[in-house]
This record gives structure tokens, sequence and C-alpha cells, in this order.
């Protein structure tokens, strides 16, 4: 299925952000004079990204929200990687830094927008990789590289059909899992995140699931003193990954 991107504005970002696009369709009755319309056209001739002349209703036909002010653009699918990939670039980091090496795996993260926070402070605190589902997730969208700032394009993503299967693969290849749950007796401070971790994050609404925390070796938390119930999945996450790396600075 094609990621449309729809309305000059989000098009504009998507060519800021190094979205890789396909093409760009733009409606034929367009204003020349339109600055902004002028600007993708100008952004897009520096990216050589081909823009496709069409007529208003063949939009109308294509547009899923009917937002696509006489501009839209269809995004490359991204190229996720197995989790050997992520596994090689694990070895690599411990190799180079001292045994340390993280991988983020997100059980049924539903936003693409928390999902580019993720990848953007994982890549920040050097993880080896992402790994998602590949159903009933958020997949890499446009959304996903403007909420990591581009740095999606440079962490490596798997999508897997089982998230507990592949956990147990982690753990042969000697990793700890620590799955990130309000239910754990133990705060992340007091927890040993040293050398090869699996950090594993929940749904936004539920949490890592059962079956998930079931195959975790063993859960951390944040503490709390304000009033809140607690932090996003995106900011938790950068909390328990910038621990991880403070155990492990040298």
């Amino acid at each position: 299925m094609a990621d449309f991107i729809e309305g000059k504005r989000p098009v504009i970002e998507a060519l800021r952000t190094h979205v890789p696009l396909k093409y760009i369709l733009m409606a034929d009755n367009l204003s020349q004079g339109d600055s902004i319309v002028r600007d993708i056209q100008r952004k897009a001739k520096n990216r050589n990204i081909p823009i496709k002349k069409v007529s208003k209703k063949k939009l109308d036909e294509i547009s899923e929200r009917g937002s696509h002010q006489g501009v839209m653009a269809e995004a490359e699918p991204f190229g996720y990687v197995n989790v050997t990939t992520i596994l090689e670039a694990a070895a690599k980091s411990a190799e180079e830094h001292d045994g340390r090496a993280l991988i983020v795996v997100l059980d049924h993260i539903t936003d693409a927008g928390n999902l580019g926070a993720i990848a953007r402070s994982a890549e920040s605190v050097g993880a080896a990789g992402l790994i998602i589902p590949n159903k009933r997730a958020a997949r890499v969208t446009a959304a996903t590289y403007k909420s990591s700032a581009g740095a999606i394009s440079h962490i490596p993503v798997s999508q897997v059909a089982n998230i507990t299967s592949t956990l147990d693969r982690l753990k042969e290849e000697g990793f700890w899992v620590a799955a990130a749950t309000e239910h754990a007796s133990d705060y992340i401070w007091n927890a040993n995140l040293k050398g090869k971790i699996v950090l594993v994050m929940g749904n936004e609404g539920e949490g890592v699931s059962r079956l998930v925390l079931e195959s975790c070796d063993f859960g951390v938390k944040l503490p709390q003193v304000g009033e809140i119930s607690s932090l996003n999945v995106a900011q938790a996450s950068t909390a328990c990954m910038y621990e991880w790396l403070r155990q492990n600075w040298k």
C-alpha cells in the first residue's frame, strides 16, 4: 500500500527532513506564483525528485483525507532489516565499547510519531537497532521521519512476527532483557544495565503485554514524585536508554 503525504506544508516538511520520496504529484491548475509551490519545486529539483503534473480530480481520487491542496508525494518503502543485521550491529558496538550494546524492542507501539521519537533517542545513545512487530503496530512513515528528525534513516529497524520468540533468540545471543513496566519491583537506577541489554517498551495504553513480560529477565520502572500517572512511552524510553548509557559510560 502506497504511503502518500498530502498537502503543501507536509510535503515541504518531508523534503526538509529527507523522507525518501518516489515522486511528487502536483495539480496542473496550481498557481506558479504560490511561494510554497515554488519552494517545493526547488527542493524537489535539488534532491532529483520528479514532479508529475496531474488533474485535481486525480488527486481527489488518490487522497485519503481530502487535504492535498493540490500537492501529494509518494514515499519510498522503508528499508527494514532482519534481526541478524541488528545482532551484527550489536556485536560491533560491544567490540568497540567495552562490551556494551543496546537493542530496543517495542511491544506494539501504535503511534508513528512515538516510534520516531524513540528512534531519535535510540540513535543518540548508540543503540544497535529497533525491533517492532509486523502487525497491529506503528510502522515507519513520513510522521516517523519528522518526529525522529531524520534519525530513523541512521538506525536499523526490524519487523518481526513474534516478539517473544525474538526475545528468546536475543537471550541466546547473550543479552539480558529488561522490561520497562510500572509493575516492576525495582527502580531502574538500582538495576544492573551493564553490557548487552534489550530494553522492552510497551504499548501506549496497555504497557508491556503479559506474554512478553514473562519472556523478560527483569522489570524496571522510573521513579516519580509528581502528580501525573506516568510519562508517555517516548519520554520514558529516552530516560531508560540514557540510564543504560550512564551505567555503561567510560
